[in-house]
């Protein structure tokens, strides 16, 4: 089979099976606890009842005493051992000028501990059983101290302090715009809005628990950690920064990973622990979280709440966007969960729009609670909410189509390229067009015969529609790829980049096809191993854009540099060597040499080279959603009867991963829009939703079926493949559109006050009580 062919049925833009799938099917697949190595011990983490309250004392004794401990440790034992603390310097100040603050997280709690589920010490042991019963019988003497799980009752006075050098709790703040002339666009608006939104603190709940299985490396002084992860050399970093060691000094391996969501990237304080114990006990040491765990002590997601204006004139268009929002960070304010709701939010709030007045103002709140991090689409889903929200009140507002107050706002084409408030610059849009497509797509004309034949029936019928953009990349925009062409009939991709599910490897090897002409089977692609491929990893919607440009800048590399090696191989200029479907010939004649058959010939019998691609700028991918749900007026139950969607995301290079992609990304959201929501009890701390008894996840029965299509006309300008991001748009877009469309549908009943009031999840007593007329208080009153 020649190029052309392998390309038209294996390569970009075709629709192919995954090549990650045959061994996950099978059971063949390596999941970090599927892992086991002789002399092997186990881990049980001794963590905190109380949401606040100072470590007295520790009596391990009792614990020691139980057949089969090997250690047990304290967050003492581990600050005499001269582990460092995880936490780094805020990049963004606190309100009175100070360095942004937070209390110092340690491996091991020690001396405090600041929310329920901190881990204060841990028993190491030769089976789980028994680490488990070790940590039973540890004595742990305690104070217990005023605890504040709400980030708004946090900034109170006669709040409890998390730490001395934040008596209010605020860890950081920023803000941005122009405050004096948002003032003068309010003053002269004719039509002002307001919105008063809560985006509810989630859990990422993948399906694979975090696992780590850490041992020293045979024959050196490194050790090695197998974990599941997003970003392999973040964790060899954070490890080997906290251990005094040095990144070197460790090595991170990373198998199949079952979901991550954003919640597996970086160090955790049970990583450093695996790898501390195992250095110190020179064996093996692993740790597989309970879910009880994962709920109390992996990161969660969003919790901000947000009052918002909106200032427009007479003709709808929008004069000045104003936001005061308060996001709780948890017990400790890391980097990540500070830039998410202080810089990367507002890179997006004017989303889609041609606003250019703004004042947007942010305080990072720490509580008592764990802290949060990334979780898809990382402060995006946050913004956007707002920014949506507050024009379908200026529709309602105006008696005007909320698709029609979209348009009158939206940037042009011709405007491009389009630099956004916040200094963000669009390459690409022509968003118009792709909400005119999705209205054409959801029938939007035919709303009102559908929601008639809904009243019939009894139920109450409601839409909602949602235009915007997303910012991806990670904010690192170069990526390398090493290509190993080998003589047993293989290709071989090795990217630092990481799959967690998501099915980047048949990406890549798709782009590999698109270059060598070799069919995809012929294809591997090798992630996760710190020895062999070190960048930023998988997060950001960032994988194809920079990983991708990287596969086929490698590849392209790899086929020039082997025409020379074929030259020589075939005694002719290599002016005269053509490639094609895995073989190069000498120009006009039946001489060559297969790609394959040339690699053995090397003196190491492979053909190596390593590329690197870098993008411009990050990639703004942007879409439209129309959802219509209806809603049981005497329950308040509500079902998603349809769902459209057209998505701009540059040039696709895997139909069925991006369908996928963006349809698992909006049941995401929609998890987020009617059921998911983390519960702490205002009183003691304790976390109400530590399973998935109390824990919401969505279910397929919410929903009937998506209508997905793509528009692929308008490239990314950013990067060499011309693809935009796709991973986390499609939850950043649902959650907006339905909360509308059941706000819709509740207004419908003469209820607009209550629906505008009702907060996320709208689970059923919620909208009931909305139907009733009853409505929540605002969450910054």
């Amino acid at each position: 089979m020649n190029a052309p062919a392998q390309a038209v049925r294996f390569g970009s833009g075709k629709t192919v099976r995954r090549i990650e799938d045959p061994a996950l099917v099978t059971g063949r697949g390596q999941f970090t606890d599927d892992v086991t190595l002789p002399n092997q011990s186990h881990v049980a983490f001794v963590r905190s009842q109380y949401a606040h309250a100072k470590i007295l004392s520790i009596d391990t004794s009792a614990a020691l005493a139980v057949p089969g401990v090997a250690g047990v440790y304290t967050g003492a034992d581990l600050v005499a051992a001269g582990v460092k603390p995880l936490s780094a310097p805020l990049p963004f100040p606190r309100p009175d000028g100070k360095p942004g603050a937070t209390a110092l997280r340690r491996v091991l709690a020690h001396e405090r501990v600041r929310y329920v589920g901190e881990a204060v010490a841990a028993v190491v042991a030769d089976t789980r059983e028994a680490a488990i019963n070790a940590a039973e019988a540890l004595m742990i003497d305690y104070e217990e101290l005023p605890s504040v799980v709400d980030g708004v009752l946090a900034m109170k006075p006669g709040a409890p302090v998390l730490c001395p050098e934040a008596p209010d709790n605020i860890a950081s703040a920023m803000r941005h715009g122009d405050a004096a002339a948002a003032n003068a666009a309010f003053d002269k608006a004719a039509v002002r809005v307001s919105v008063d939104v809560v985006n509810q603190r989630l859990a990422p709940t993948s399906i694979e628990p975090r696992v780590v299985l850490a041992y020293p490396e045979e024959g050196t002084d490194r050790v090695v950690i197998r974990l599941s992860s997003q970003m392999p050399t973040s964790v060899r970093d954070g490890v080997g920064n906290a251990l005094g060691i040095g990144p070197d000094k460790v090595r991170v391996l990373v198998g199949d990973v079952g979901g991550g969501f954003g919640m597996k990237t970086g160090a955790y304080p049970e990583d450093v622990f695996c790898a501390f114990a195992a250095r110190a006990l020179k064996r093996p040491v692993k740790w597989c979280s309970q879910r009880i765990e994962e709920f109390q002590a992996s990161t969660h997601g969003r919790d901000a709440v947000s009052h918002a204006e909106m200032a427009l004139d007479a003709n709808g268009k929008v004069l000045a966007l104003r936001v005061r929002g308060v996001a709780n960070v948890g017990a400790y304010a890391s980097v990540t969960g500070t830039v998410i709701p202080l810089l990367i939010g507002p890179w997006v709030t004017t989303s889609i729009y041609d606003i250019q007045v703004i004042d947007l103002q942010f305080t990072a709140v720490m509580t008592n609670t764990m802290p949060v991090g990334a979780y898809r689409g990382a402060g995006r889903p946050e913004a956007i909410y707002i920014t949506e929200r507050l024009m379908d009140a200026a529709a309602r507002e105006m008696k005007m189509d909320p698709s029609e107050v979209r348009r009158r706002n939206m940037i042009r084409p011709d405007q491009m390229p389009y630099k956004n408030p916040m200094a963000q610059e669009y390459d690409v849009g022509e968003f118009e067009k792709i909400m005119d497509q999705t209205l054409a797509l959801a029938d939007w004309k035919g709303f009102d015969a559908r929601k008639a034949e809904s009243g019939k029936r009894g139920k109450l019928r409601g839409r909602g529609v949602s235009t915007f953009l997303e910012w991806t990349g990670g904010n690192v925009l170069t990526e390398s790829v090493t290509v190993n062409v080998l003589p047993d009939g293989f290709i071989e991709l090795t990217s630092a980049t990481q799959a967690m599910g998501q099915g980047i490897a048949t990406s890549y090897a798709q782009l590999a096809v698109d270059v060598f002409g070799v069919s995809i089977d012929r294809i591997r692609v090798k992630q996760g191993d710190t020895d062999r491929a070190n960048g930023f990893g998988s997060a950001g919607s960032r994988s194809l854009f920079t990983g991708g440009s990287a596969v086929q800048a490698a590849s392209e590399k790899t086929v020039d540099h082997a025409k020379t090696l074929a030259a020589n191989a075939l005694e002719a200029p290599a002016a005269d060597i053509e490639y094609s479907a895995g073989r190069f010939s000498v120009k006009g004649t039946d001489v060559g040499i297969g790609l394959f058959e040339l690699a053995g010939k090397q003196g190491d019998a492979r053909i190596t080279v390593e590329a690197s691609a870098s993008a411009s700028a990050p990639s703004w991918p942007n879409a439209c959603h129309v959802a219509e749900v209806e809603v049981d007026p005497l329950t308040g139950a509500v079902e998603i009867v349809a769902y459209a969607s057209v998505s701009d995301i540059g040039r696709v290079v895997s139909p069925a991963i991006v369908r996928g992609q963006v349809d698992g990304g909006a049941m995401q959201g929609i998890g987020q829009a009617l059921c998911e929501r983390v519960v702490y009890d205002n009183e003691s701390g304790q976390l109400l939703t530590a399973s998935f008894m109390d824990y919401a996840m969505p279910r397929a029965d919410i929903f009937r079926a998506f209508k997905t299509q793509f528009d692929t006309s308008v490239p990314c300008k950013t990067n060499p493949l011309g693809v935009k991001g796709v991973g986390e748009l499609g939850t950043i877009g649902a959650t907006p559109t339905v909360v509308t469309a059941v706000i819709d549908a509740v207004a419908s009943a003469g209820q607009g006050r209550a629906a505008e009031r009702m907060q996320m999840p709208l689970v059923a007593e919620q909208v009931w009580r909305a139907l009733q007329g009853e409505y929540p208080p605002a969450p910054l009153a």
